[in-house]
């Protein structure tokens, strides 16, 4: 079996597949990559079977060495990659040899870059997923220099693309669409214009939970108490501060305070890679619409 050896990991870096869907009634949150679009469009480029695990990397600083031969991809946040101290590029299959240093910086922009290898990550699932969740502790532990990795073998016909052509947020703001939450009445008549009106800027009180958000305050026309109920990725929950928390991977699974809207999930996959102090401008819309 090949395997690949960590030898740095920078600020935070977690094995993620699609996580664990279904299983809310039972506690158990989804999880899974922050960035999910960008995770699938590293599994495609290897031929990987959809949903295969892969190295979530935040902030770049992950260096590992190959003992094996191995195909790669990396995606997402575009940080600067050497194999051997040789450039490489993004989107893009590539060949490290048995041996080989795998190293990368912090990206330029975005917060996110995914590793796959053709194969998939080889740990042991938990609950139908190799998903680590933070918040839970379900899962493979983050990653530490000197872990070793199996990587497995169960992939499809290489795709015969050299590299894939993406499409990169030009810009310091992200325009995200947001359709109405199911508590959004209890809020004052224009809450949600005024969700709309201004940018809200991302607090470096953010992590794969959820990212705080800071902006326009938004008001309350009702005072009781919320019974804790069910919330999905991409709901922007308001607590008594008026500034909204927008939820990622590892949400809980209950929240108490009104839920005001949600991202449209595509857009989830662009908020997960808005970095501290970057402004989120809200365009509301409606289910279905482009």
């Amino acid at each position: 079996m090949s395997r690949l050896e960590i030898l740095a990991t920078g600020a935070l870096a977690t094995i993620q597949d699609e996580g664990r869907p279904g299983l809310a009634g039972l506690g158990v949150g989804v999880s899974g990559a922050a960035d999910l679009r960008s995770l699938r469009l590293a599994n495609r480029l290897l031929g990987n079977e959809p949903g295969a695990a892969a190295i979530e990397v935040t902030f770049g600083g992950l260096a590992l060495r190959a003992r094996a031969d191995v195909d790669i991809a990396l995606t997402g946040a575009p940080a600067p990659v050497t194999v051997d101290g040789v450039p490489v590029g993004l989107n893009a299959p590539v060949h490290v040899p048995a041996g080989g240093e795998v190293r990368l910086s912090p990206p330029s922009r975005g917060v996110r870059t995914y590793l796959a290898v053709r194969g998939g990550i080889d740990v042991p699932a938990d609950l139908g997923s190799r998903a680590s969740d933070i918040m839970s502790g379900i899962g493979p532990p983050v990653l530490a220099p000197g872990t070793v990795l199996g990587v497995g073998s169960r992939a499809l016909e290489w795709p015969g693309v050299d590299v894939a052509a993406v499409r990169t947020p030009i810009g310091d703001d992200l325009d995200l669409r947001v359709v109405p939450g199911p508590r959004h009445e209890w809020f004052v008549d224009d809450a949600l214009e005024m969700l709309c009106s201004a940018p809200y800027a991302v607090s470096a009180e953010s992590n794969r939970v959820g990212m705080r958000l800071t902006g326009p305050v938004l008001e309350r026309s009702r005072e009781e108490e919320l019974p804790s109920e069910g919330v999905v990725r991409g709901s922007l929950q308001v607590p008594p501060t008026g500034q909204p928390t927008l939820f990622l991977a590892d949400h809980p699974v209950t929240g108490g305070y009104p839920v005001i809207g949600f991202l449209l999930s595509a857009d989830v996959d662009l908020a997960a890679q808005a970095r501290p102090g970057q402004h989120l401008r809200l365009r509301l819309t409606e289910v279905g619409q482009p």
